[in-house]
């Protein structure tokens, strides 16, 4: 039988309970934000020393939310060898892609396909691959970098629930990646075509790209941007984009081109920009 936690979940207005969190956490009221801000600080013990800001300088809690980091606090691994930690946070799960299926939790699965919205050619390319999902937790850094160089081929919105992506709710909620709105962004690269995949999640207001600005969620129609043209190329650690609040990164690879370093199993902490796993063609670039 599902938790009350779980069972609240299905029967909350997903989308209306986080437009009305968007709309809270946008303001630029001091009262209201320096609250949010302060009381969210001593909530989740956020460590401001990392900061580029202090906690009276945020716009709104947005702002704050979605803040940057000192220079030189996210040193990178080397991208010749390694493929790096996309954000800061903590192992959901991490593999390989065995007929077409995604690992979540406790015997459940989604496919490459469900979670790139339906895009079989784009799904069957990592049939075989690897896969990392990386979970942000409130008192995370919320910006998502580039795991590897690439050049961004195209980004798809896909409509879904937002449940909350926490453990608890991966080992109940069936293909839960899979189906909470998401944007999902291909690459190509020397490593190949990879995707970074930003999956949203309960109270959170929107997802922002560096290329388009904060993207149209909480929409019912799946939108694909062809992106083919070449104009958005990153090099290995470089942001791609951020959460306002919440949420989850899915990394899909193709085969024969990533092996997972030893010893991550889920629950492990990670950094944006530490090694994650070993390149298996480091010659073909960094």
């Amino acid at each position: 039988m599902a938790s009350p936690f779980i069972w609240l979940q299905h029967m909350l207005p997903h989308h209306a309970v986080s437009r009305m969190a968007g709309s809270l956490a946008s303001s630029e009221a001091g009262a209201v934000k320096n609250l949010l801000i302060r009381r969210f600080i001593d909530a989740y013990d956020v460590d401001m020393s990392e900061a580029a800001r202090g906690i009276d300088e945020y716009r709104s809690f947005n702002d704050f939310f979605t803040r940057e980091l000192k220079p030189g606090a996210r040193p990178l691994a080397d991208a010749g060898e390694y493929i790096l930690s996309p954000a800061d946070g903590a192992i959901s799960q991490i593999g390989r892609i065995e007929d077409g299926k995604i690992f979540q939790a406790k015997g459940r699965h989604f496919t490459a396909r469900q979670l790139l919205g339906g895009d079989e050619d784009a799904a069957r390319l990592f049939e075989g691959g690897t896969f990392a999902t990386v979970y942000l937790s409130p008192r995370d850094y919320h910006r998502v970098h580039m795991p590897a160089a690439g050049r961004l081929t195209s980004a798809t919105y896909v409509p879904g629930d937002l449940f909350s992506v926490n453990q608890v709710t991966a080992e109940n909620v069936d293909g839960l990646f899979a189906r909470n709105e998401r944007l999902a962004c291909l690459f190509d690269g020397p490593d190949g075509c990879f995707a970074s995949v930003m999956v949203g999640a309960m109270i959170v207001a929107g997802i922002e790209t560096v290329w388009s600005g904060l993207e149209e969620t909480h929409s019912p129609k799946l939108k694909r941007t062809d992106f083919s043209g070449g104009a958005h190329s990153f090099e290995a650690g470089d942001e791609m984009g951020r959460f306002i609040l919440g949420s989850t990164v899915v990394l899909l690879f193709e085969p024969g081109r990533v092996e997972w370093l030893d010893g991550f199993t889920p629950g492990d902490s990670v950094r944006m920009g530490e090694a994650l796993g070993r390149r298996l063609q480091p010659n073909a670039g960094a």
